[in-house]
């Protein structure tokens, strides 16, 4: 949904300090990035950050012997601040009951900005510019059917091939049921406790988190279906600017849908209004230390 050309007026509706903080909480729970990368404060021109690509080496010496010298190779790459937006819009019920309207609020927008961050960054949606990574282009790793336990040790290993530690895996609702069916040769599950908890709070030791934009449908034989990522998360970052920031208006023209199919809602003629909720992230990471988790594609 996005703002048309027409000039809005805000209203003079205030959200409390305490609810935007508790939208970008929210958010950030929202984000199975977030919760497993580490956060930086970015500055709004961006900033550049070091990344380590070998470690020092250190060396045994005798008792008087010179001490050696090894210094970490290092690389450096650009975090650049993009704006992530969305624009939700109420009824005007809403402004009768303040709790409601900012229940919603908090309910809503967060979803709405972490799902689309975790998309972008698994490279399931285009990313916003040339200074923010994802993980489109790692290795892929099959764990559909026969392949489940196998895939996932390949995971492991390849990324300590890589010089990472695997700590931390991001799955879709559909490899969910993919990992649920695994079993061993005694047709016992592998990765829950007990059918009765249906959860799967971690896998060949490493945190697991749950997101819908893990997942990404593939198209053949040579695109198969994106279920899921798993990597050493200490190598990935993202920053924020300024936290979300929220503006109110009743009385813009919002255009839903693109094309043909695009219709128009004029909040003032309708008795509405929109509250629009932006963010400035950045994302960086080592991306070899990170693996795509993967099914067949069938029709």
């Amino acid at each position: 949904m996005a703002a048309t050309g027409v000039p809005t007026n805000r209203t003079n509706i205030e959200l409390p300090a305490e609810v935007s903080a508790e939208i970008l909480q929210k958010t950030q729970e929202a984000s199975a990035v977030m919760q497993l990368a580490r956060q930086i404060q970015l500055p709004g021109r961006g900033v550049e950050i070091p990344v380590i690509t070998s470690d020092p080496t250190a060396e045994w010496v005798a008792e008087t012997g010179l001490k050696p010298v090894s210094n970490p190779g290092l690389s450096k790459k650009i975090m650049t601040a993009y704006k992530l937006a969305v624009i939700v819009p109420f009824s005007n019920e809403f402004r009768r009951d303040a709790k409601a309207l900012y229940d919603e609020l908090v309910k809503r927008l967060p979803n709405a900005l972490g799902l689309q961050f975790d998309r972008t960054v698994f490279g399931i949606e285009a990313a916003p510019g040339s200074n923010f990574d994802t993980l489109s282009g790692c290795t892929a790793q099959n764990i559909g059917g026969t392949n489940t336990y196998a895939g996932l040790v390949a995971a492991d290993t390849d990324v300590a091939v890589h010089g990472g530690i695997l700590n931390g895996y991001v799955i879709s609702p559909q490899a969910k049921g993919t990992l649920l069916s695994a079993t061993d040769g005694d047709q016992r599950p592998l990765f829950i406790n007990s059918v009765a908890e249906g959860a799967i709070p971690m896998i060949l030791g490493s945190k697991t988190l749950l997101s819908k934009g893990a997942y990404k449908a593939g198209t053949g034989s040579s695109d198969p279906n994106v279920v899921g990522a798993a990597g050493d998360w200490t190598q990935a970052m993202y920053g924020t600017v300024e936290g979300v920031k929220i503006d109110i208006s009743d009385q813009a023209t919002l255009t839903v849908g693109s094309g043909s199919s695009a219709t128009q809602i004029n909040l003032f003629q309708q008795n509405m209004f929109a509250v629009r909720a932006e963010i400035e992230l950045g994302f960086r990471a080592d991306t070899s230390v990170f693996n795509l988790l993967t099914t067949p594609y069938s029709a």
